[in-house]
């Protein structure tokens, strides 16, 4: 299926590995100009290499903490530069660390939520004036499905990330019908920060190995294995496609049947 995504302007946040560079890939592959956007030079300077050979679209690299709002500021305004305009904006985040509500702290909450809610905000209201002058405006943001269900050990990303999903179902009522939005909330998909959960998972003895542990966690899901990037990046690329020009509002699990609810 032809997405109609070429010569359109996107922005994804966090998006030099995991999740945020899948979703960047699969809109480059799709023809679209992109932007990303990390905090590690090396890693940074790889997925704007990669991405270079997956499309025919420009692809803009540049490091961004996204806890700090002037950061993003010029994040927005230097890909609005580049590409003479904005059409699809993604969010992403890297997640906040596993830990348990007693062994979590008053500075570990207000992190998350600068990180995980306050990257969102502020982004949106950067961007938002841009995709109102686009066609095809969208805005698609990554949460996870602890939202839904939560996961043992990882307090901070069950309750911090359904500010996210209330966020979206708002703005999709108050910026329709110029602009949509929807968010994603992906499941165990192999990537880094699966790697690290699961070598968390290790030192607290709730697996043996690492080995033990992907097999424990594939084991969960009717599907019997883990996502791949490109299955999830796939998804973002058609929500924020006219292929899905009547999704707006949604949250879309990508977990493999994962959920129960």
């Amino acid at each position: 299926m032809d997405l109609d995504l070429d010569d359109n302007a996107a922005l994804v946040t966090a998006s030099s590995s995991g999740l945020g560079l899948a979703s960047a890939h699969a809109l480059a592959s799709e023809g679209a100009h992109v932007a990303i956007c990390g905090r590690d030079a090396d890693r940074l300077a790889a997925a704007r290499d990669d991405l270079a050979n997956a499309g025919s679209g420009q692809v803009l690299a540049l490091e961004c903490d996204l806890t700090d709002p002037n950061g993003i500021s010029r994040l927005v305004r230097r890909t609005v530069d580049e590409f003479g305009g904005l059409d699809h904006l993604v969010t992403s985040a890297g997640g906040p660390p596993s830990t348990t509500f007693l062994g979590t702290d008053e500075q570990d909450w207000y992190q998350a939520y600068d990180l995980l809610v306050m990257s969102v905000v502020w982004t949106v209201e950067e961007a938002h004036a841009q995709l109102l002058e686009s066609d095809v405006g969208s805005i698609t943001c990554i949460t996870s499905t602890t939202v839904r269900e939560v996961t043992d050990g990882l307090v901070l990303s069950n309750s911090v990330r359904r500010a996210v999903v209330g966020l979206v179902k708002t703005i999709s009522r108050e910026f329709g019908p110029e602009i949509r939005a929807n968010a994603v909330m992906p499941g165990t998909i192999e990537t880094p920060r699966i790697e690290a959960l699961v070598e968390a998972g290790v030192e607290r003895g709730t697996y043996a190995d690492y080995d033990e542990g992907i097999t424990e966690l594939a084991a969960e899901i009717p599907l019997e294995r883990l996502g791949e990037p490109a299955e999830f990046g796939d998804v973002v690329a058609f929500l924020a496609s006219p292929r899905a020009s009547f999704v707006n509002g949604v949250s879309v699990p990508i977990d493999g049947g994962l959920l129960r609810s």
